[in-house]
């Protein structure tokens, strides 16, 4: 985030308030490498932060009022009061800050209330969070500004709070765990369930390959029912199996565990998916400290088709994506996210990048489909104070 950008949003934030900010801070979105819908499970996850972010600047208030206003919604400053903040009583994008001081307070924190102005890089509806981004900068302002003092995976697990019980979406802690806690130039291998961390190396360029983004432009929302159908299943399918998640459930034993399903044939799929990504993830992280990175290629397509033929979240969009990269040589690709839209990843030689790129923009016009965005995606930093 540039010191411009910075100075821009503090800036907007004068002309709204009639006050300087008390500060800025930057919170990024995230691509997820490996590791999909194995957050609510226990599981393991591998994502990395985008140089996308949310950008907030923000004051505290002493009155109980709480302004919120966004440079990328159309409309005026929404003003709430604190003590009536009540779980899904807001469908508008001011749930997700909103959520966070609700969630801030309830958990005992004194936040008295806030003048918050937003500006956001992170795509909407693209499956690169930019939800989790938008409620971890303003739990870091608050953190910082209040000084609470509480610590990265503290304030994840509170915007994660905030997003299942405020805003009513059934979400994991990936998410907002990488926003926060993410490090440049690496992806973070973390466990779900204690969420225990470490930040795995990963330098694409100086390997002479690339990972891109493409953005189908196909938007998605995690509250629309069927990822929290894809949830309930899975907690359904560790019941069946009397474990408290399906990350208990040992890759070795897979097979036993779905015979036991017998003919809960949704929820063996689901089951399936879900250990057979966990081992993935860990087989991911094996690979790149051994310095192996181009053999994780076929690993990300195989999570691919584990997502579309098992856990069914995929479209045509994302499958186009995904065979035509192959097709033009990528080395693996996979739909990265929630699902039923949003965005797909590539890795690919970084010769290969243009040919790949230009096979995929001219087979979504062929299929008079709009044209995908298109760019590369660098680790970078997880959220953090501006000035």
């Amino acid at each position: 985030m540039s010191v411009e950008t910075a100075a821009a949003v503090a800036e907007r934030f004068r002309e709204l308030y009639g006050t300087e900010p008390e500060g800025v801070w930057a919170a990024p979105g995230r691509v997820n490498l490996i590791g999909e819908h194995t957050d609510y499970n226990d599981g393991f996850v591998m994502p990395f932060a985008l140089p996308h972010t949310a950008v907030a600047a923000v004051s505290r208030r002493t009155d109980g009022v709480l302004r919120l206003h966004s440079r990328d919604v159309e409309g005026g400053v929404a003003e709430l009061r604190v003590d009536a903040l009540e779980p899904e009583s807001d469908r508008a994008w001011t749930a997700y800050p909103s959520g966070v001081v609700w969630a801030l307070r309830a958990a005992g924190h004194a936040v008295t209330g806030a003048d918050v102005h937003l500006a956001s890089t992170v795509p909407a509806g693209a499956g690169l969070s930019s939800s989790a981004a938008l409620e971890v900068v303003v739990a870091l302002a608050l953190n910082d500004l209040y000084e609470l003092g509480l610590k990265g995976w503290q304030l994840a697990r509170l915007c994660q709070r905030a997003e299942n019980v405020y805003v009513g979406a059934p979400v994991g802690i990936m998410d907002q765990t990488a926003s926060a806690c993410c490090a440049a130039g690496h992806a973070l291998f973390l466990d779900t369930r204690d969420l225990s961390q470490r930040q795995i190396p990963f330098d694409l360029a100086a390997e002479g390959m690339r990972l891109l983004v493409v953005d189908t432009r196909v938007k998605h929302s995690h509250s629309e029912g069927e990822y929290g159908k894809r949830r309930a299943g899975c907690e359904k399918g560790a019941a069946l199996l009397g474990v408290d998640a399906l990350r208990d459930v040992a890759y070795d034993d897979l097979d036993t565990a779905l015979d036991r399903l017998g003919d809960e044939e949704e929820v063996r799929r689901l089951v399936r998916h879900v250990v057979t990504e966990d081992r993935r993830v860990e087989r991911v992280v094996a690979l790149l400290e051994s310095g192996r990175t181009r053999a994780i290629g076929p690993l990300l397509t195989e999570g691919h088709a584990s997502l579309r033929d098992d856990f069914r979240i995929s479209c045509p969009e994302l499958d186009l994506v995904v065979d035509t990269a192959l097709a033009a040589g990528a080395l693996g690709a996979r739909m990265t996210g929630g699902g039923f839209g949003g965005s797909a990843i590539v890795l690919a030689e970084a010769t290969d990048v243009e040919p790949v790129t230009k096979a995929v923009v001219e087979a979504f016009a062929a299929a008079g489909l709009t044209a995908p965005r298109v760019f590369e995606a660098v680790p970078a930093a997880g959220a953090r104070r501006l000035r």
